[in-house]
């Protein structure tokens, strides 16, 4: 589900978290790794025109698969250019400046390509459910939040949205995986069962977060994640698609960078 308009109610009950039953794992493997070699040549064209940045924001609950998301389309990209970047507690540094300087010194230059973990986003969720600051404040947030958006997207940033829709059920399971697996072990965390119960009131934050501030230029997309195959296929498809739209300016302007070093290189041997 792809919300691109402010203001319009989102229902996240209302969103199935698995994923459309004509799908099978098989068929979005192999649709995957098709994707997965468009979406390294479309990085390969952005880098090399510098005309636009892309900015993948990713946000979801608890085990709600951010890290693996990032994994598995990041390992379609080439290293060079790329950055990932995950925001936890804001350090005393961070809490010294306004909210949004951490996030905005992490933006992606032209060409590159940058991921966030968690996001500015988390200043109108934890800190609204957990009450961390006033009502007045964070609800000041949503404006800034947009207006810091459009700013990027006005210099030449894609930006794309994305909550990673999981069932309480399929949370609950991810957890006793974690916590009855050796290798996963470590990612276990007393505060991911406490907050289970605000499940409720983190619905209604993320529901507003993101009517608030969808729009065309940062869209919001929906993503059923209870099954990991599909989520990382809907957010690499989702991805493509932004990109795809871009691509022959991107071609031009390369054609036009080897012209010009075609000429310089030709210039050089003239002078032998």
């Amino acid at each position: 589900m792809v919300y691109k308009d402010r203001g319009g109610k989102v229902r996240l009950d209302d969103i199935s978290t698995e994923p459309p039953k004509a799908i099978t794992k098989e068929k979005a493997r192999k649709r995957f790794e098709t994707l997965g070699q468009e979406l390294f040549e479309l990085q390969d064209a952005l880098w090399g025109a510098k005309l636009n940045s892309v900015l993948v924001v990713l946000q979801g609950r608890d085990s709600a698969g951010k890290d693996g998301t990032i994994k598995h389309v990041a390992g379609c990209l080439n290293p060079r250019g790329v950055s990932v970047t995950s925001f936890g507690v804001p350090t005393a540094e961070e809490r010294e400046h306004d909210f949004l300087w951490r996030v905005h010194r992490h933006a992606p230059r032209l060409g590159e390509f940058a991921l966030f973990n968690r996001s500015h986003y988390e200043d109108v969720l934890v800190v609204r459910v957990h009450k961390l600051a006033p009502k007045a404040l964070w609800k000041e947030r949503y404006g800034h939040i947009a207006d810091f958006e459009e700013l990027l997207a006005e210099h030449g940033t894609i930006v794309l949205k994305y909550f990673l829709h999981i069932s309480r059920e399929e949370q609950e399971e991810r957890l006793l995986e974690r916590e009855h697996a050796v290798g996963t072990a470590w990612k276990l965390n007393a505060n991911d069962w406490k907050e289970r119960s605000r499940w409720d009131e983190y619905t209604e934050a993320y529901e507003d977060a993101i009517s608030k501030t969808a729009a065309p230029h940062a869209p919001w997309i929906v993503v059923p994640a209870d099954k990991k195959w599909y989520r990382n296929l809907a957010v690499a498809e989702s991805i493509c698609d932004a990109l795809r739209g871009r691509c022959a300016a991107w071609k031009t302007a390369l054609k036009e960078v080897g012209r010009k070093r075609q000429a310089e290189l030709a210039a050089l041997r003239a002078k032998r």
